[in-house]
């Protein structure tokens, strides 16, 4: 909205989505007077309805009505950022009525890359990144897609808990792990963060995106969240892409690409940024990297299981159920237990999605019992 606001000559809001955020999606399509706008809660209708439709905007609900209103003709452009694995459905239909995509939901990727690519492919649909690292990777290829990529490197902050041992983090609280250094997130992310599985799925999301394996991908914990990310290409040169850490950046070079609009937003001063530090994660005490690592290896629907587990897992935590080491405990359960397809369809992404929840859901007890 920010990024809209200061360029109301360039974009237009034809369709606004929210899920609970009832009060936020009102003041939002009074502002800016959407088309239409879909609450995602069926049950939050009547009040959405009864503020906007005296406005003139049609207000429909639920999930189907998301995955309908992509494919409006008057959209150019959809930004896809809803959470998880809710994303899928409608950024497939988004892609099918032909519109671009700047993708934020990561997850869409890592549950089904090998379908979301294959039908850009063949619908000429281009998607431009939106999460900060892969946005910074595609700004370092800009004038470089002849060039192969040696490897690419994705920093991470470290997240809140950065240098504590597993000892240091069998108690630690959501609301501390709610508290990200450098970011302000929602709050799936932020615990994806400080669990380091946000990375994990941004690697596999990284692979899709620029056609990579797991030897080119590489993390560094870059603690002042300035370097974005970098490549390295065959001749040793390595670009990097540098910023303040506001996702207004990424968002604007998406939706605005190939143009970079002029903004008002604050600007990085170098002499600030002196002493850049980098280092490796500790992987064994995060070990939802590996995790992530092995899923993309494996490849077929195991990314897809360690999604549905990670999220699971993650809304456990939050509400007091696991503690947050054994967050990592229970998706690695289910990567064990759940049938592996190597080539799955899209109906088996679904009933892989569904089955890994079930599981995680029946059995999330024995590791809050191993959590006390």
């Amino acid at each position: 909205m920010e990024v809209v606001r200061q360029n109301q000559d360039s974009f237009q809001i034809e369709v606004l989505t929210a899920f609970n955020n009832v009060d936020l999606l009102i003041r939002q399509a009074v502002e800016f007077k959407p088309n239409l706008v879909v609450i995602g809660n069926e049950n939050a209708y009547e009040k959405v309805s009864a503020a906007l439709q005296p406005l003139g905007i049609k207000v429909y609900s639920g999930p189907k009505s998301i995955e309908w209103a992509v494919q409006m003709d008057t959209i150019d452009i959809v930004l896809t950022a809803m959470v998880g694995y809710a994303g899928l459905l409608p950024t497939i239909k988004a892609i099918e009525a032909g519109k671009t995509i700047a993708l934020a939901n990561k997850e869409t990727l890592v549950v089904a890359g090998d379908i979301i690519t294959r039908l850009a492919s063949e619908k000429g649909v281009n998607i431009y990144p939106v999460d900060s690292e892969h946005s910074a990777i595609f700004q370092c290829l800009v004038g470089e897609f002849k060039n192969p990529i040696e490897k690419i490197i994705l920093t991470a902050s470290g997240g809140p808990f950065r240098g504590r041992g597993i000892e240091g983090l069998s108690k630690v609280t959501k609301m501390e792990a709610l508290k990200h250094p450098n970011w302000e997130m929602g709050a799936k992310i932020s615990i994806d963060s400080a669990s380091l599985m946000n990375k994990g799925l941004e690697v596999i999301e990284a692979q899709w995106l620029f056609g990579l394996n797991s030897e080119q991908i590489e993390v560094w914990v870059h603690p002042q969240s300035i370097v974005h990310s970098m490549v390295q290409f065959r001749d040793g040169s390595v670009k990097a892409q540098m910023g303040l850490p506001d996702m207004k950046l990424p968002i604007l070079y998406a939706i605005g690409y190939p143009n970079r609009l002029p903004t008002a937003f604050p600007r990085m001063e170098l002499s600030a940024c002196m002493n850049l530090q980098f280092e490796l994660p500790d992987r064994n005490t995060f070990r939802n990297l590996d995790l992530a690592y092995h899923a993309m290896n494996k490849a077929g629907n195991m990314p897809c299981i360690l999604n549905a587990a990670n999220e699971i897992a993650v809304k456990a935590f939050l509400n007091d159920q696991i503690g947050f080491l054994e967050m990592s405990d229970l998706i690695e359960f289910c990567m064990g237990k759940i049938s592996y397809i190597g080539k799955p369809t899209l109906q088996d992404y679904i009933e892989t999605d569904n089955e890994t929840r079930i599981l995680a859901q029946e059995n999330m007890r024995q590791f809050a019992i191993l959590a006390k």
